[in-house]
């Protein structure tokens, strides 16, 4: 009988959903290897570009050989709203009264954020005498202190520890995308032989989706201009402004131009403020033309604010999309791992800097075409090497082993 995955992931989403994707790809593979494989996610996340139709408190529905059970959760507005932590809470407590009488799990995934699963993970596992993985994609609430400048001893921030150390104490592994987190985790009580280090990546499989440019966002593509490009979320943790302040420190270049694309709570802002002609903003397009886009872009932009959360790494999912494309990525995070200078494959910048955004376009502008193609494929190199989701799949499939 083939093993059965439980994986607990609130923002768990697929190519029909939108964000988020790590669990489908891997969730999609381990199907592929003979695993029977579940997600519990949310009905409701802010980062959904559609959203599944749920009639009762659990609906399941099929994806790529994958069962989603999606749970039945309120709406919200706002990804920093009260009405957000009450998502997670129902999310939890709602996974209290699941019951299958066709399927037991041999493994059980809880995945950070929510925070709130480790509990029902724990339990489940109790329950089915099995052990459970932590996923650890963000650390909460170490977050929330750092970035939210929230007090230690905030409710939210003790309640939240409490789920942490479920996690820490109780798994039998904590699989960290942070390169750099094992020591916070060691502080927080989790035995030194748990941590696995598993980063986000790329999913070659996904490859034969990728679709030409339709015909209304091409127009919209400057012709014989370098094009500084962005894809993904537009949010205060990004850092947008400070890109958008290099493109006005550089307006004089008059084929230098600017392309942002995505949606986020930061967007209108933006684009009220920066209403340049050497900047674009486009609307979020399809996982489907991501790659086809880059394609486009003479150089990926990729910042971050600055926050002392990011000393245990980062592993942002845009960055190993811009890798693959082979573009020269222009990387103004400050972080505790740098893949940039690991894989030789762009210029890193000071972040929050906007003054050193353009003097680092300037010294892409000006490389000739073939030290750009050579950072280019530098990138591709690196991602095909240490970050395909089959190599990352094949170490979590040694945990289930062990």
């Amino acid at each position: 009988m083939n093993k059965s995955i439980w994986i607990i992931n609130q923002y768990a989403g697929s190519p029909k959903y939108g964000m988020n994707f790590r669990s489908y790809y891997m969730g999609k593979l381990l199907v592929k290897r003979g695993y029977k494989v579940t997600i519990f996610a949310s009905s409701f996340t802010h980062q959904r570009i559609e959203l599944p139709k749920v009639e009762n408190n659990f609906t399941t529905e099929y994806i790529d050989g994958i069962r989603y059970v999606w749970v039945k959760t309120p709406k919200y507005i706002g990804s920093k709203s009260l009405g957000r932590l009450w998502n997670m809470f129902i999310f939890m407590f709602k996974l209290f009264y699941y019951r299958d009488k066709n399927d037991k799990p041999d493994i059980i995934i809880a995945s950070s954020l929510s925070i709130f699963s480790t509990l029902n993970a724990w339990l489940w596992s109790k329950k089915f005498k099995k052990y459970f993985l932590f996923e650890v994609r963000d650390l909460w609430p170490q977050s929330l202190i750092e970035i939210g400048n929230v007090s230690k001893y905030n409710p939210l921030v003790l309640i939240m520890r409490i789920f942490e150390n479920i996690g820490y104490k109780k798994s039998k592994y904590v699989i960290s995308l942070l390169s750099n987190s094992k020591e916070h985790m060691v502080n927080k009580g989790m035995k030194e032989n748990k941590f696995v280090y598993i980063p986000n990546g790329v999913c070659l499989d996904g490859n034969s989706e990728i679709k030409d440019l339709p015909n209304f966002i091409d127009k919209k593509l400057p012709k014989n201009k370098f094009i500084i490009g962005y894809t993904g979320t537009i949010g205060i943790s990004n850092a947008l402004e400070y890109l958008c302040e290099a493109a006005v420190l550089l307006k004089e270049y008059e084929d230098i131009v600017f392309i942002i694309v995505g949606k986020g709570s930061e967007k209108d802002k933006l684009m009220k403020k920066y209403n340049n002609k050497n900047i674009i903003f486009m609307d979020s397009i399809h996982k489907d033309y991501i790659q086809s886009i880059l394609k486009e872009f003479d150089v990926c932009y990729i910042g971050l604010k600055k926050e002392k959360i990011f000393k245990y790494g980062v592993s942002p999912n845009k960055l190993f999309d811009y890798m693959l494309a082979s573009k020269p990525i222009l990387y103004a995070v400050d972080s505790g791992n740098n893949i940039i200078q690991e894989a030789n494959c762009g210029i890193v910048v000071e972040a929050e800097n906007s003054k050193k955004i353009a003097e680092g376009i300037l010294n892409l502008y000006k490389k000739s075409p073939n030290d750009l193609k050579k950072m280019g494929e530098n990138g591709k190199k690196y991602v095909l090497k240490n970050h395909t989701y089959s190599s990352l799949v094949d170490k979590l499939e040694k945990l289930f082993n062990n």
